[in-house]
């Protein structure tokens, strides 16, 4: 049971709230203007503060200077949800905010949620700790600077009600951001679920995320509940959130700004209390000029945004989540294997342009060919430093049923390490510079597929479609 100190002038909406946080089994006290909150706030510092902002003898705000409310969860009362809101509740330090009128199942939520401040703040000065002794922060691993302003961002905005825009390169972890979000936030005992909007069929998508009613389109053979239902008082994760149909968004729109939302099939509005975390590994703001994101949802969903950056620019990082794949491989009572310091130096030197998920793949490629207990360069793709720069660039020949001419100068068979060199002029397309490395390794590994994608750390299907386009490319230049 809990204590909640109630500030608001409106005599009626002040016996409503408190009647509400009573039938809860909380106790209240109420109070209409500054000054009796204040005295109120030195008798009994409340669990919960239910505040309005605009009070008879001055602003609500002014209960944050000092330190009455160092130890209490604040929730601001608003006439009307907004993007200004929304930041200022964050500045401010307010757990959530609750727009007039109270509805009173998101008043209930709020209470069944109800923790104190300073537990969350030991919950965050917990989990530094382990960072700095593991470099682990929940669900991400890293030390670096980038990494560290990440952790940053996470612990301050984690204790709050506003919506979260991670934003990255395919692969960064995105929804581990999106999870440690929920992880160290208020609604952590409540459901977690992510959602992929550029995976689901654009006819489907709507049926997903918001649910339908029986016999509303053909199959619809029983009610479906969408994820704002199944995600209701946790948080919903929407991935890839500039994929999602404009007609859709503003449907999205309506549920951010009024947390309602309808069936398909039905005329009867739906209460949501969710708290949304959205990302995208595309520039927002260019998919807002070319109309594939509407501007309107952008700004909503853009309250706190978190940038993720590439594993090229996390420097040992590489190193260190690396090991921690190859130890989660080797945990199943397998042999324990490890890496040699040529190849974690090889490790380093990739570029990694699929980011972690490309490592993480890497990774288990390595383990599952290498047959000691020592995992060297052999079956880790090539460093970014094999492609050198040179004078001349190396023709990109495509593969064919005849004999290849090698693109490259062979000084060693031996492997990677000592293998053959791919020269490219500088300045050369990228397309090209890559064309040119994949064909040379395919040669280089007598045309296996599956060798050639392990070294280049790629996928048998990337390898596959790569090859593919490079046969119809010269197939159409001859014609």
């Amino acid at each position: 049971m809990g204590h909640a100190l109630i500030v608001e002038d409106d005599g009626d909406a002040s016996k409503m709230l408190a009647s509400l946080v009573v039938r809860e089994g909380h106790t209240v006290a109420c109070a209409a203007t500054l000054r009796d909150a204040r005295r109120l706030l030195l008798m009994q510092p409340p669990d919960l503060l239910l505040l309005d902002l605009y009070l008879p003898d001055g602003s609500g705000l002014e209960l944050f200077e000092g330190s009455l409310l160092s130890d209490t969860e604040v929730v601001l009362i608003t006439g009307q949800a907004s993007l200004k809101t929304s930041i200022e509740a964050l500045r401010l330090g307010a757990a959530d905010y609750l727009v007039k009128p109270v509805n009173p199942q998101h008043l209930k939520a709020l209470l069944a949620r109800l923790i104190r401040p300073s537990l969350l703040r030991a919950q965050v000065h917990q989990l530094t700790e382990q960072w700095r002794q593991t470099g682990r922060f929940g669900p991400l691993i890293g030390a670096s600077e980038p990494m560290q302003r990440v952790y940053q961002q996470i612990a301050r905005v984690a204790a709050t009600a506003v919506t979260v825009f991670v934003h990255g390169e395919s692969g960064t972890g995105k929804e581990l951001v999106a999870r440690a979000v929920h992880d160290l936030g208020r609604r952590r005992e409540l459901p977690f679920l992510a959602v992929n909007c550029g995976a689901i069929s654009p006819n489907l998508i709507e049926s997903e995320i918001f649910g339908h009613e029986r016999g509303s389109f053909t199959g619809a053979e029983r009610q479906h509940l969408g994820f704002f239902e199944r995600a209701h008082g946790g948080t919903l994760f929407l991935d890839e959130v500039t994929e999602m149909p404009v007609a859709l968004q503003v449907k999205l729109l309506r549920v951010l700004e009024t947390g309602t939302f309808m069936r398909v099939g039905s005329t009867q509005l739906q209460q949501t209390d969710v708290r949304i975390v959205a990302a995208t590994n595309r520039s927002a703001a260019q998919a807002v000029a070319q109309g594939t994101l509407r501007e309107d949802l952008f700004y909503r969903l853009n309250v706190f945004p978190i940038g993720l950056p590439p594993l090229r620019d996390r420097g040992d990082d590489v190193a260190m989540l690396a090991e921690s794949f190859l130890q989660e491989l080797c945990r199943d009572g397998s042999e324990p294997k490890r890496f040699s310091q040529e190849a974690l130096d090889s490790l380093r030197q990739h570029a990694w342009p699929g980011n972690v998920r490309e490592l993480r793949n890497a990774v288990q490629r390595a383990w599952v060919m290498a047959r000691g207990p020592v995992i060297d360069r052999q079956w880790l793709p090539l460093p970014q430093e094999a492609t050198r720069h040179g004078d001349g660039a190396a023709p990109a020949t495509p593969p064919s049923d005849g004999p290849v001419p090698a693109p490259w100068k062979h000084e060693d068979e031996a492997g990677p390490a000592s293998g053959p060199v791919v020269t490219v002029r500088i300045g050369s397309p990228l397309a090209d510079a890559e064309r040119a490395l994949i064909l040379a390794t395919y040669e280089h590994c007598g045309r296996q597929k599956e060798r050639t994608a392990s070294m280049l750390g790629i996928s048998m299907k990337t390898l596959y479609n790569r090859l593919k386009e490079y046969q119809a490319s010269v197939v159409s230049h001859a014609a």
